[in-house]
Order: C-alpha cells, then sequence, then structure tokens
C-alpha cells in the first residue's frame, strides 16, 4: 500500500501546511506549474516524487520533469500531465493516447478547478487536485490524498488548505 499526495499549481509556492501532508505521504505527485523549483527540491528532500511540469514553468522545470509522467504504482496506471482537460473535454493532444491506452488514473492540473470524475467510456478515474498555490483565481487552496493497494483506488480525501488571500 502507498499513500499518495497529490497537488498541482503551486506556482512557486510551499509551505507548511502543505509540507504537513508532505510528511504523512509515500508519495508526493504534482501536476505541474511548480513555479520555482525550491517547491520541488523541498518535497524531494522529504519524500519520493514524481512531477510533470506545467505552462508556466522555465526551461530549468522542463529539463528535470516531463510533460507526461507514466508509471504504474500497486498494480494501477497513472497518467499525470499538466494540460489534460476532463472527461467529455479531453484535450487533443493526449485525447487519441487516451482512448488507445487508458490508464486507471489520469491526473492532470491546469484548471485549478478540483475535480473527481469517473470517465465510464474510458474506465479511468480523472483527478485534478486544484491548485495549493496562491496565485489565480480560486479562493481555496486544495490537494488531494488517496492510497493505491493492490489495484485499488482509495480513501480519497480532500485537502482544504488556507484561503490563498
Amino acid at each position: 500500500m502507498k499513500k499518495i499526495l497529490l497537488l498541482s499549481d503551486t506556482h512557486s509556492y510551499i509551505d507548511d501546511q502543505i509540507l504537513k501532508f508532505v510528511n504523512q505521504a509515500d508519495e508526493v505527485w504534482h501536476a505541474g506549474d511548480i513555479g520555482d523549483l525550491n517547491v520541488t527540491d523541498t518535497i524531494k528532500k522529504l519524500k519520493p516524487l514524481r512531477a510533470v511540469y506545467g505552462n508556466i514553468d522555465d526551461k530549468d522545470a522542463r529539463a528535470e520533469f516531463p510533460l507526461d509522467n507514466k508509471f504504474e504504482v500497486e498494480n494501477v496506471s497513472v497518467w499525470i500531465t499538466h494540460i489534460g482537460g476532463y472527461p467529455g473535454k479531453y484535450n487533443h493532444r493526449v485525447k487519441e493516447e487516451l482512448k488507445k491506452h487508458p490508464p486507471r488514473l489520469f491526473i492532470c492540473g491546469h484548471s485549478h478547478i478540483l475535480k473527481v470524475q469517473f470517465d465510464e467510456k474510458l474506465n479511468l478515474l480523472h483527478i485534478n487536485p486544484g491548485a495549493a498555490g496562491k496565485h489565480g483565481f480560486h479562493k481555496v487552496r486544495t490537494m488531494i490524498r488517496f492510497e493505491l493497494d493492490e489495484g485499488n483506488i482509495k480513501n480519497m480525501e480532500v485537502i482544504e488548505l488556507t484561503k490563498r488571500f
């Protein structure tokens, strides 16, 4: 079993609230728009990190992290990308690949809108953890944590951090 903390859109911001939940996880996944690499460097000192770069990330982030991160953990196939859309409105860049080779778990960021939605057509769970940073239109900073256990995705929780103002 693995405890996963999923966050996105930190936009160079990391604080003790985020780090409290990082310390409780086995792995941390970041779905892009990292901003300053101090964010991911800080997380990597504490826990294993899987991440992708987002549209605001510079050449250093793009050199360290991929656009798409595909892997398997606890018999669950995962695809993380920053701009992916959501069921019924997938981004054109990922749509055909999702149809041909759907993962069990498709994760993206970008919108700053927390969303967990099952795609019945592709038999996958789509997750967008919202935004953990302070930059953007969202009012509440959010992350998601869950467990992966022998092919099962379970005990999913929405984490609401302080308001961004």
